[in-house]
């Protein structure tokens, strides 16, 4: 046991426990430790503008192979659109079928639209200018603002840009790509340092969310949020788990060799603060550089298989308990803007809300103020969300790898199993697990 709680694993674990004992002891307390939590991804996210532009320019410039990273770009786009519908369909299969929202009997005229005000006009600006306009939006005013602004898609852009016009110079760029790769160590080895902290974020983020909603949070609108989790485990074991088996890989096996970032994902809802490390265990897996770097970071936008189901869920759960009817056309008319509202939530604030809005703006149908009544539970919901998104890109990027040839088939599988590896670069404390059989835990 205290060789458990040596690892970063076990500390994170202990650090879920001290939380919830926090939250219910000294509420007051746990609120005010919601710095820590903040704190936390903050930090992370400070680095992951510049560890995405020296993966992606690294693995494109050391590839030297543009038709290649094309082909990778192209399959991608085509994995995440097929992957995204099917969630998207089990969202509204599940609705229909268990029925969450019938019985509420929830006026609508009754429900305090100030709560909403924020979120709505956050929608206005993802739905406004159409397709058009979210493809301006890719690209950063500035190269320096893409950064400052943390955009992952822009800085993506320019990478992809950058790393292209690298691998066209040759042995004239040879330089340059060497000090980028320098340079991903040594923003790879900052990391580790930030990541010894993530118990303290941790303790931050479940201290505050027990302290303020209670740990009985959940019966309120139980149906739904039950209804929801088993969803996102239905298409992990079942899609997500079929695809790794087709791609020759266990999708538990993978599970638990990303288990340390998955248990950080669901202390803080959020899967940025895990994307250098997945991307650094991903790679050790001998997953081509190149690949990794296009596929996750892409993914993180256009992937978002969890959230997928919950727009689709929660808009049918919506019309249930307000007793609205919705027909054939209606259904199809969710999942038609759901594929494109889905695709600008990556930073957005309250991007669930905000996506459901702008989803519902275009079915007239359903009235828009019904969100209220998802809002009180979105923050438990959003923990399903990041694990199950966080877990449809790596297998994306496995499966994709597969399809390609991109991946070290033998390496890959001696990794899962836990067997000793060689790194192949110096990669983030989080992932120590990597290069040492695993423990059971």
């Amino acid at each position: 046991m205290p060789r458990f709680f040596k690892s970063l694993f076990g500390q994170v674990v202990l650090a879920v426990i001290l939380g919830v004992v926090v939250g219910l002891v000294w509420p007051d307390t746990a609120v005010a430790l919601k710095p820590l939590g903040d704190g936390f991804i903050k930090l992370i996210k400070m680095l992951i503008p510049l560890i995405v532009f020296c993966v992606v320019v690294h693995g494109i410039a050391g590839t030297g192979d543009l038709k290649r990273v094309g082909r990778v770009g192209v399959k991608s786009l085509i994995y995440f659109e097929v992957v995204t519908t099917v969630a998207l369909v089990l969202g509204l299969v599940l609705a229909f079928v268990f029925q969450p929202g019938v019985g509420m009997n929830v006026d609508p005229k009754a429900l305090d639209p100030k709560a909403m005000g924020a979120y709505v006009e956050n929608a206005g600006k993802l739905t406004g200018g159409g397709f058009t306009e979210f493809l301006l939006k890719l690209i950063p005013n500035t190269a320096v603002s893409a950064f400052a602004n943390g955009d992952v898609l822009q800085v993506l852009l320019f990478s992809i840009v950058f790393g292209c016009a690298l691998a066209m110079l040759g042995e004239r760029g040879a330089r340059v790509t060497v000090l980028i790769e320098d340079l991903s160590h040594v923003l790879f080895k900052t990391m580790g340092i930030i990541i010894k902290l993530a118990p303290l974020g941790v303790l931050g983020a479940i201290a505050f969310t027990v302290g303020k909603y209670g740990i009985g949070s959940l019966k309120q609108l139980g149906m739904l949020v039950v209804l929801f989790y088993a969803a996102v485990v239905i298409f992990v074991v079942v899609v997500l788990g079929t695809i790794m088996r087709v791609s020759g890989f266990s999708l538990f096996k993978l599970l638990r060799y990303l288990r340390e970032e998955l248990a950080v994902v669901f202390a803080t809802t959020s899967s940025d603060s895990v994307l250098p490390q997945i991307m650094a265990k991903l790679k050790h897996m001998g997953i081509r550089d190149s690949t990794v770097g296009l596929v996750i970071p892409t993914g993180y936008s256009f992937n978002l298989d969890a959230f997928s189901i919950y727009i689709t869920l929660a808009a049918v759960f919506i019309a249930q308990a307000t007793n609205t009817p919705i027909s054939m056309a209606d259904l199809l008319t969710i999942l038609a803007i759901s594929l494109v509202t889905s695709k600008g939530a990556h930073g957005v604030p309250g991007s669930a809300i905000v996506v459901l809005a702008a989803t519902l703006q275009a079915i007239p149908a359903i009235p828009a103020i019904g969100l209220v009544l998802v809002l009180s539970v979105d923050w438990f919901m959003g923990i399903a969300r990041a694990l199950g998104n966080l877990i449809g890109n790596c297998v994306a990027t496995v499966a994709i790898a597969a399809w390609e040839g991109d991946i070290d088939r033998s390496r890959a599988h001696a990794v899962l199993d836990g067997q000793d590896v060689e790194p192949i670069e110096p990669a983030p404390d989080m992932a120590a697990p990597q290069v040492a059989p695993q423990s059971a835990a």
